[in-house]
């Protein structure tokens, strides 16, 4: 019966955090299609800031004063760095492309717990990460694919810094419930963007109702509960469990471009997102302790 119930937690817990990148596969259809074109900062500050100010409002928490520095390094990594660099990269490279290099989480947390941890991956473990970046890459990326170098560095950097991001935030362990840690953290990430979206962004034009409502479902739902979801699963999952779970947002994406774009799945990319799939439950399945096997 033990065994049992700690394998209905775990499961529980893992849909719980996978609903966070299937969330998040949404941004890309909400961006072109929802949003003023041109402005990728300012779209990632009001994607998390507003959601940062309210999370706090309703916890009215604050962190430890030893706990300020590793927060606003946590908050900077997964939000102020990471958002920045994902819409830098969204903006010079295909989405193929740049799911691809996401792809590659996995592997770069499976390097940070052998490093710092001393848990060497099991060859098992490497294959079923190396496959999903193989069916990814066999899923969206096409002859025509562009390498622009300053989006492939975009990429590769924002994806280091959410891997180190979700690395740290489970080895630190900063005492808050996780409602107020990520208020906290999306509130300071919002702070780092401030600056980038008055520099670099134009102003806003006057919004249509349906620019309101694309920023409002980027914030409260795309930023919200999506980070809230995330980081509570990474309180509770293994680190390399969680950085497959990332993979949901690219596959996300291309189901909304079938569904609602008209965009086809044939063949190799059909044969992709099947490895993909694979992928991620292979991951979680070997990443699981001994007895939630059992």
């Amino acid at each position: 019966m033990k065994n049992s119930s700690v394998g209905t937690v775990a499961l529980k817990d893992i849909l719980l955090t996978a609903l966070a990148p299937v969330i998040w596969g949404s941004t890309y259809i909400v961006t072109t299609q929802l949003l003023p074109p041109d402005r990728p900062f300012t779209a990632a500050l009001i994607r998390v800031l507003p959601a940062g100010m309210l999370l706090l409002l309703m916890t009215r928490r604050l962190p430890q004063f030893a706990a300020w520095p590793r927060l606003l390094i946590l908050a900077a990594l997964n939000i102020g760095f990471f958002q920045a660099l994902l819409f830098v990269a969204a903006y010079r490279l295909p989405g193929g492309l740049a799911a691809v290099v996401g792809a590659l989480q996995p592997l770069l947390m499976m390097v940070l717990v052998w490093l710092f941890d001393h848990h060497k991956p099991g060859i098992s473990v490497i294959a079923a990460a190396i496959t999903g970046v193989a069916g990814m890459a066999a899923l969206l990326l096409g002859p025509g694919s562009v390498w622009d170098p300053l989006g492939i560095t975009a990429a590769l950097t924002g994806t280091a810094c959410m891997a180190v991001g979700t690395y740290l935030a489970r080895r630190w362990n900063i005492v808050l419930p996780v409602l107020a840690f990520t208020g906290w953290q999306l509130l300071l990430g919002g702070l780092i963007l401030l600056p980038l979206a008055c520099l670099f962004d134009p102003p806003l034009p006057l919004l249509t109702p349906v620019n309101i409502g694309g920023y409002a479902y980027l914030s409260l739902i795309g930023a919200l509960l999506a980070y809230v979801l995330w980081f509570r699963g990474v309180a509770r999952l293994p680190a390399v469990a969680i950085s497959s779970l990332g993979l949901f947002s690219p596959l996300t994406a291309v189901l909304l471009g079938w569904v609602l774009l008209g965009q086809t799945i044939r063949g190799l990319s059909f044969a992709g997102l099947l490895m993909v799939l694979f992928s991620i439950l292979a991951v979680q399945w070997l990443s699981k302790p001994a007895t939630a096997k059992t």
